[in-house]
């Protein structure tokens, strides 16, 4: 299992015309294959005089689930160009949508191929990619006296400060990569004198 992934930061639009095809792309993130196709209908709705509204998605940390369409495009020519874009950059959890508005010129094979990748690959520059990293979560509860120091130390730490409460105690909810549980329990135990209490509780991708 991969321990992080790449996805888009934010949903965007960008386009780029081709011998006066005019090609926009509408690139999401998604978590499931139900939200990817809402997308790709909603800009059906929004570009309805497009001629064709081709799409690829990937799905999951290990991007297993990947599906893409030419939307009547000559076979090979839009959706799995678009795929392969995706899959080069290793993005995932992220759908694309690309509607063609034709200008009256033939493309061909080779010129629709490179059209439909450059649209994706130019929205994914235009919008910017996040890391999300899967990180096993500990609350990490300690007495006032020790909560500033420790949080100036756990900030300057490798470790990911992920959340704070302040209630009868102070809380800290504190991500690691796999693997560094050990380095970690000792580190607590010295910075703190042994009187931290940290209670996993479970795994969360966390952005950034």
């Amino acid at each position: 299992m991969t321990d992080r992934y790449l996805s888009v930061a934010v949903a965007g639009l960008h386009e780029i015309e081709i011998r006066r095809s005019r090609f926009l792309c509408a690139v999401a993130p998604v978590t499931g294959e139900a939200a990817a196709r809402e997308i790709i209908s909603a800009r059906r709705r929004a570009e309805p005089a497009a001629r064709h509204h081709c799409h690829a998605f990937v799905l999951g940390p290990d991007g297993r689930t990947q599906r893409s369409s030419d939307d009547g495009e000559p076979a090979g020519t839009a959706g799995v160009p678009m795929l392969e874009v995706l899959r080069r950059r290793e993005v995932t959890d992220t759908v694309a949508v690309v509607s063609r508005h034709f200008g009256g010129v033939l493309l061909g094979a080779g010129g629709l191929i490179r059209a439909y990748g450059q649209a994706v690959s130019d929205a994914l520059d235009a919008v910017g990619l996040v890391e999300y990293r899967r990180l096993r979560l500990f609350d990490v509860t300690m007495d006032y006296t020790r909560a500033g120091r420790f949080e100036n130390d756990l900030r300057a730490s490798p470790y990911v400060l992920h959340e704070t409460r302040f209630e009868e105690a102070a809380h800290f909810e504190v991500g690691l990569s796999p693997g560094e549980e050990d380095r970690f329990s000792g580190w607590l135990a010295d910075l703190t004198g042994g009187e931290a209490v940290a209670v996993e509780l479970g795994q969360e991708w966390v952005r950034g």
